[in-house]
């Protein structure tokens, strides 16, 4: 990106609203929430068992941020047991294509930034 696109990205208090999307969608958990709900609605509990590490209380509160912001939406059903599931907004699915080319982008060059990386810390402690 030109310095001239970071300028207009950032001018006239923009670089809040870019830097809060990108705090809310780079955080450890969001990205894979957002994926998993990717081809359909799921359960809470469907939910925990397919992110890989995340607590209770994370995903609950995960879940809350994108839903508070608009990329998923949470339907309860009035059953006994109660059901609730989550779905990603028509926002959420527009999120998923940037995010899916950053994430090809990681993988295309992972082994550059890793030799980058060893390069640097060989000669930080030479």
């Amino acid at each position: 990106m030109a310095p001239d696109h970071m300028e207009q990205l950032c001018d006239s208090g923009r670089g809040v609203i870019v830097r809060d999307a990108l705090e809310r969608i780079g955080d450890k958990w969001t990205l894979l929430v957002v994926g998993m709900l990717d081809e359909k609605p799921m359960r809470f509990t469907a939910l925990r068992q397919s992110v890989p590490g995340i607590s209770q209380r994370m995903l609950t509160l995960t879940l809350r941020h994108l839903e508070r912001d608009g990329l998923v939406s949470r339907t309860a059903y009035p059953e006994v047991p109660p059901r609730v599931e989550y779905a990603l907004t028509p926002l959420g699915a527009r999120l998923l294509p940037p995010v899916l080319e950053l994430a090809r982008w990681a993988l295309d060059n992972a082994a550059e930034i890793r030799e980058n990386r060893e390069a640097y810390d060989g000669a930080a402690t030479a």
